[in-house]
């Protein structure tokens, strides 16, 4: 990740308004966790700025791929305040 990179550009170009979230957890091998994000477009470098800004503040692990976030543990309960201080819509955020 470069320096000059502006996190708050990235995710201007992903429209908040039309996002839709969908939060869910899943259960991997020997029954442990992990908390899927979907509905952000596959817009390239601004998913995988978003999932490294949530790895950051979460304090776990975790990839962006084919338009999923996926981050180890089960973070239902603190996902949804740390994507509104993201700018997303509390209303447009969905928990499973």
């Amino acid at each position: 990740m470069s320096e000059d990179f502006d996190f708050d550009a990235a995710l201007k170009e992903l429209d908040k308004s039309e996002t839709h979230l969908v939060v869910r957890v899943e259960f991997r091998r020997w029954g442990k966790p992990m908390t899927i994000i979907q509905g952000l477009p596959e817009t390239g470098r601004s998913l995988d700025e978003v999932a490294h800004r949530l790895k950051g503040r979460l304090a776990t692990g975790g990839t962006a791929k084919e338009g999923l976030i996926m981050l180890q543990g089960d973070h239902r309960t603190r996902i949804k305040d740390e994507l509104v201080k993201m700018g997303f819509k509390e209303d447009h955020i969905e928990i499973y």
